[in-house]
């Protein structure tokens, strides 16, 4: 049978977990509360249903951990992005325990990273972290927490617009070094993720089919597919063959391809244009493959699109799309119409006996 004490002026309650003695602090100096906390402790461990004691000692970096160990376990390649978050969160929560981390702290976090200037969209990732940290350690045997705090996500307006017209993207590839022509061609031309492109290896090429072939796994979505080269993009993949140093297509000077930031501002200021994200290149050959009468399923198999929501973000509509559009309807309409003239002329006509 358990008991509550007194210790100073808080209360504390003792009970037995399999036979071993748990002291357990009841935060309180109502007696009455003391034998609630008991009964309830009590009950748990008949049923089996006592989480211990952990969940009131883990601290952020426990649930960090977690985190980090569950991506690098099943490989993503996203690890990163989960390193800058945590950094974020660490630098707010400290290493402070899971319970104070409340739905008020959440909030109060929010408003510092938003007077920083971080974007609704780059506090998101950071709290979708936070919650997977929190769901994981849920999982934990045993639980390292117990609940999961409230919060809500923040609305994002991130959608972007970007794209390069084919005069851009001839004026960039004038001006970039030649180890980014290769990458700069291969997105314009097929969608490719930029992660995909710099990893490709001569391995997955196959000149003579004429055919590239990411296998499952090795793209963000997981899934493999093969792309066919024709045109400039064969012939930029036949030069760089001749070119070959290493397992990567594209490299510099036989190892891969990593931080270009500085090249690729520099070519469109050399160029005189506003500066895009490499990101647009994919979103310029959707719209490329769409406007070309491709079918979309297919546009989605060559650029990777697993669903059909995250494709339309993609699949832009601007204003001349809008403007192409507005025309084909009023020909359309201007056709009916002189179809509708030229019946009712031919009507009044041999209604008064005149010839055609």
């Amino acid at each position: 049978m358990g008991c509550v004490y007194l210790r100073g002026k808080v209360f504390w309650i003792k009970y037995q977990d399999h036979g071993k003695p748990v002291m357990e602090s009841a935060k309180t100096d109502k007696e009455g509360e003391a034998k609630k906390l008991l009964k309830l402790r009590e009950g748990q461990v008949q049923e089996g249903r006592f989480p211990g004691l952990q969940v009131n000692r883990t601290r952020f970096s426990d649930l960090a951990k977690e985190l980090l160990l569950n991506y690098q376990i099943k490989g993503r390649k996203s690890t990163w992005r989960a390193e800058i978050s945590v950094r974020h969160l660490r630098d707010f929560f400290g290493d402070c325990r899971v319970t104070d981390i409340t739905t008020s702290r959440i909030q109060e976090y929010i408003a510092a990273k938003q007077e920083e200037g971080l974007s609704n969209a780059s506090i998101n990732r950071t709290l979708a972290a936070l919650r997977r940290m929190f769901t994981l350690g849920m999982r934990h045997t045993p639980p390292l927490v117990l609940n999961q705090p409230y919060f809500e996500m923040l609305e994002e307006n991130n959608i972007r617009t970007g794209f390069f017209s084919y005069e851009e993207y001839a004026a960039i590839l004038d001006n970039l070094p030649r180890y980014m022509k290769g990458p700069f061609t291969m997105a314009f031309y097929t969608g490719m993720r930029r992660e995909e492109i710099l990893s490709l290896e001569w391995s997955q090429v196959n000149l003579f089919d004429r055919t590239i072939t990411l296998d499952p796994g090795t793209t963000k979505n997981g899934e493999g597919r093969v792309l066919y080269l024709t045109g400039e993009l064969l012939d930029t993949i036949r030069q760089r063959h001749q070119d070959q140093n290493g397992p990567y297509v594209f490299h510099r000077e036989g190892k891969k391809i990593a931080d270009f930031r500085s090249v690729w501002s520099r070519a469109f200021k050399d160029a005189g244009i506003p500066e895009k994200l490499f990101h647009d290149l994919r979103r310029t050959a959707v719209r490329n493959m769409v406007r070309a009468g491709v079918p979309e399923l297919v546009a989605m198999r060559t650029s990777g699109h697993r669903t059909r929501s995250i494709f339309d973000r993609y699949n832009i509509v601007d204003e001349e799309d809008l403007r192409v559009a507005a025309e084909k309807v009023s020909r359309v309409h201007e056709e009916h119409r002189a179809a509708r003239e030229d019946q009712g002329y031919n009507l009044v006509t041999i209604g008064t006996g005149r010839q055609n």
